[in-house]
């Protein structure tokens, strides 16, 4: 189809300018005795699953503050190995009162809460980039691929590879929809609004206009 409604099909996708990406081999930390793995209940999404920031009020103000600037490094370079010595160094508390707080403060440990951040930036690249599963699972901070393709499996329900095309296969629909028709879907409902205006002056809240629209 290589036009409809006079207007060329809208391109949603293009390729992606990986060149600026930086692959690093780090090393997987897991200093808190936790196991690597997470278990997904029922797959659920990923970003739905991690508490919010501060979830205890009784912890201390300044404790938190700590602890949330621990959790923003981790979130800005989630690539790079964040051992417990290094979180509770950044928090300026003990290893052992950085591991503790942390998860009773977000209600998960930091380890696991690392590596949701790094399954999280492998979806993005896996549906906007065309890097292959191992350049993805190197630039996410994964050590070895297997470790990665068992935890992305474990979290998502799904192997990597699986994901990627049932992205493409979401894009490609998109591709086929006149651009007309995803503008007419935004539009805002013309009649609704007059609707609910006619509603309104019926009940004495508006005064209704000479101009309306019929």
């Amino acid at each position: 189809m290589k036009a409809v409604c006079g207007l060329p099909t809208s391109k949603l996708t293009s390729d992606a300018d990986v060149s600026g990406i930086s692959l690093r081999h780090t090393t997987l930390a897991a200093n808190d005795g936790e196991p690597l793995t997470i278990m997904a209940e029922s797959n659920p999404p990923l970003t739905s699953s991690l508490p919010l920031a501060g979830a205890d009020p009784l912890q201390d103000p300044a404790l938190l503050r700590r602890l949330l600037r621990a959790k923003d490094r981790m979130d800005a370079a989630s690539h790079e190995a964040w051992p417990v010595e290094r979180l509770a160094a950044v928090s300026g508390v003990s290893e052992a009162h950085f591991a503790r707080s942390f998860k009773r403060a977000f209600g998960i440990p930091p380890h696991r809460y690392l590596l949701t951040r790094r399954i999280e930036q492998a979806n993005t690249l896996l549906r906007d980039t065309a890097l292959s599963i191992t350049e993805i699972a190197f630039a996410t901070g994964w050590e070895s691929l297997g470790t990665f393709g068992r935890v992305f499996r474990d979290i998502n329900g799904r192997s990597p590879s699986a994901m990627r095309r049932e992205a493409q296969a979401v894009m490609q629909q998109l591709d086929r929809v006149p651009a007309c028709v995803l503008k007419a879907a935004q539009r805002p409902d013309l009649t609704i609004a007059v609707l609910e205006k006619r509603r309104r002056a019926a009940k004495g809240t508006l005064r209704p206009s000479t101009k309306e629209v019929s």
